[in-house]
């Protein structure tokens, strides 16, 4: 042996890929993330109706909390309320158990922010109010809706929740 190095030079067609298998991977590849958009924003939308769905569970079970407390005596309320709560801050500030004990219960942390509209503002409806209004009469908190016109997955719109 002589020990000679032999360099071999490639050729054009081995030396990368060629401008067609570039264009395919491209291709696949778009196919693949455009069928992933779909099911991306799905779930997006998913889960905001999930944490709609418990805000207004959470809210709706204080406003009970409220009236059952106020039905059995246990704290004051204004007259022509029915015994459900003013507004929402009622829940979030507290209400005194008793007439004498100076102990605050709370039914909320805070408001929660409404996941369809981006905002902690809700519609309200008094027990003097029809079941379908839009306008509150403002003497009571019987019920609470999303302020979302857009219709969600199952048909209904977010305000009829």
């Amino acid at each position: 042996m002589s020990g000679k190095i032999v360099l071999r030079r490639r050729s054009s067609s081995e030396a990368g890929m060629t401008l067609l298998e570039l264009i395919l991977a491209c291709a696949i590849l778009l196919i693949l993330s455009s069928s992933a958009l779909p099911i991306a924003r799905y779930t997006i939308v998913h889960k905001k109706e999930e944490l709609l769905s418990y805000e207004l569970r959470q809210m709706r079970d204080a406003i009970d909390r409220y009236k059952d407390l106020a039905d059995s005596n246990k704290i004051r309320v204004e007259v022509g309320t029915e015994g459900y709560p003013p507004d929402l801050e009622t829940l979030v500030n507290g209400v005194k158990l008793g007439a004498g004990d100076d102990k605050k219960i709370r039914f909320l942390r805070r408001i929660p922010v409404d996941p369809m509209t981006g905002r902690a503002e809700w519609g309200l409806r008094a027990v003097q109010d029809d079941p379908d209004s839009t306008s509150w009469a403002g003497k009571n908190v019987f019920d609470v809706y999303s302020k979302s016109q857009a219709t969600g997955t199952d048909g209904r719109r977010y305000s009829e929740w």
